[in-house]
């Protein structure tokens, strides 16, 4: 199982937990088998069509799914998700 790291904002929808264990090939598959056992997470990670939200940044041991191959970059059980969504503002 690989680990996910889940941000403040995304707590309360997986009971509080700052990490949690997923299983699955690839980012798409863990960030749905996450998505499974907390069903509140899905629209938060997901668009309508499937895709990662574009709000939603997803590291895999520290680097950009983005410039790998998004959902489909293949995991190991000894990798690490880290789930960060985009901030926005400033003056």
């Amino acid at each position: 199982m690989s680990t996910i790291k889940i941000p403040p904002v995304l707590r309360p929808s997986v009971g509080g937990e700052k990490e949690l264990q997923a299983e699955g090939a690839s980012v798409g598959e863990i960030l749905r088998d996450l998505a499974g056992k907390h069903p509140a997470t899905q629209a938060q990670l997901f668009s309508g069509d499937g895709e990662l939200n574009r709000y939603v940044n997803v590291y895999l041991n520290d680097e950009d799914v983005r410039v790998l191959d998004g959902l489909k970059t293949p995991v190991s059980p000894s990798d690490t998700l880290v789930i960060l969504p985009a901030m926005a503002g400033g003056a």
